[in-house]
């Protein structure tokens, strides 16, 4: 066997819990090695049952952050806003300090340009 971890399928995994949780119940078993020994089994389904529960908390967590992180990026755009439309007020539509905050003075927009009309189809 590689010391390569892989992901064990959720099947398998739930078979090998089963077995190791049926080991509790033979009485005679007495492994060669002390890895495989009912100590063993019960030490590796506890630590499994541990970070499994850490890493539930740790995805509780996550979610719970990007949903502040998805708020916070609205309040920010909110605020961005905000301080466009007060710039706006304050300075006016043609300033610098509009030029400034990356909006477009009101005399570099470009004018609409007429449409000649179509001919009319007989």
């Amino acid at each position: 066997m590689s010391n390569a971890l892989q992901r064990i399928p959720q099947p398998t995994l739930d078979a090998d819990i089963e077995t190791l949780r049926a080991l509790g119940g033979l009485d005679d078993y007495t492994p060669r090695h002390a890895e495989y020994s009912l100590a063993a089994a019960e030490a590796v389904l506890a630590r499994l049952d541990k970070v499994t529960t850490a890493v539930l908390l740790a995805e509780n967590t996550l979610a719970a952050l990007r949903s502040e992180a998805l708020a916070v990026r609205a309040e920010v755009h909110k605020t961005a806003l905000g301080v466009k439309d007060e710039a706006m007020v304050i300075y006016g539509p043609d300033s610098n300090q509009i030029a400034a905050l990356g909006l477009k003075k009101r005399s570099e927009r470009s004018k609409p340009k007429r449409q000649p009309k179509a001919a009319a189809s007989a």
